[in-house]
C-alpha cells in the first residue's frame, strides 16, 4: 500500500520558493556560467587599461560583473564599451578599406614601384633617390618606395654592425644570412610591385614612414 508524504514545512521566517522570481515571471534566461563572467570581467579590464573606465567606474562595474547571475545583468555594463581588439579591428578595416579606394594599380606605377625595390642593389642610395625626387606619385608608389629604403637602410646598418663585431661569430654568422636575403628579397619585392601586390620586409628598421603611416 503506498503511503503518502506530505511535503516538507516551509522555513521559519518565510515561505519556501524554490523557483527563482525570473522563471516564475516567464523569463527564459539561462543562469550566467563562471566563463561568462569571466569573460565580461577581462573585456572590462581591457577598457579599463584603454581608458575607456576610470578607476570607480572600474571597480564598481567589475564587482556587478562578478556578482551577476543573468546576461542582462552583463549588458548594461558593456554596451557602452568597445574592447580594444575591437578598435584596432576597425583600425584595420579602415586601412584596408583606404587602400582598396585607391583603386587599380596602374602598369607606370607598377613599374615606378618595381623599380624602387630592384634600385636597392645598388646601396639605400638607389630607393633613397628616386623617393626624394618624385612629386605627386600615387600612395602604392610611396609604400613601396619607403619599404625598400627602410629594408635597405636595416641591411645597410647591420652591415655596420657586423663590421664593427668581426671579431664575434654570430654577428658574423647573422649578417651572412641577411646578405643572402638581400639578394632575393628585393627581386620577391620588386616582382609584387609589378603585380600590383603589397611587400612588408621582413625583420626590417623602419625609421622611415610613408604618409598612411604617420598615426599608426
Amino acid at each position: 500500500m503506498a503511503v503518502y508524504e506530505p511535503p516538507s514545512p516551509p522555513p521559519a521566517g518565510g515561505s519556501r520558493d524554490p523557483v527563482p522570481q525570473r522563471r516564475r515571471s516567464g523569463s527564459q534566461e539561462l543562469r550566467l556560467t563562471h566563463a561568462d563572467r569571466d569573460t565580461a570581467v577581462e573585456t572590462l579590464r581591457e577598457c579599463y587599461a584603454a581608458g575607456q573606465l576610470d578607476e570607480e567606474e572600474f571597480e564598481e562595474r567589475l564587482g556587478l560583473a562578478i556578482n551577476a547571475k543573468f546576461p542582462s545583468e552583463l549588458e548594461p555594463l558593456l554596451t557602452d564599451l568597445v574592447p580594444s581588439q575591437q578598435q584596432k579591428a576597425g583600425q584595420v578595416a579602415s586601412s584596408v578599406s583606404g587602400k582598396e579606394k585607391e583603386g587599380p594599380r596602374s602598369a607606370s606605377d607598377r613599374m615606378y614601384a618595381t623599380l624602387g625595390h630592384f634600385s636597392g642593389y645598388f646601396t639605400f642610395v638607389g630607393p633613397l633617390l628616386l623617393l626624394a625626387t618624385s612629386r605627386d606619385i600615387s600612395p602604392f608608389v610611396r609604400r613601396h618606395l619607403t619599404e625598400a629604403l627602410n629594408y635597405q637602410i636595416t641591411v645597410a646598418v647591420a652591415s655596420i654592425a657586423a663590421m664593427a663585431l668581426g671579431f664575434l661569430i654570430l654577428p658574423l654568422v647573422l649578417w651572412g644570412f641577411m646578405m643572402l636575403g638581400w639578394m632575393f628579397m628585393p627581386a620577391v619585392a620588386g616582382i609584387t610591385a609589378l603585380m600590383g601586390g603589397e611587400m612588408r620586409y621582413l625583420f626590417t628598421w623602419r625609421p622611415v614612414r610613408d604618409g598612411s603611416e604617420q598615426g599608426t
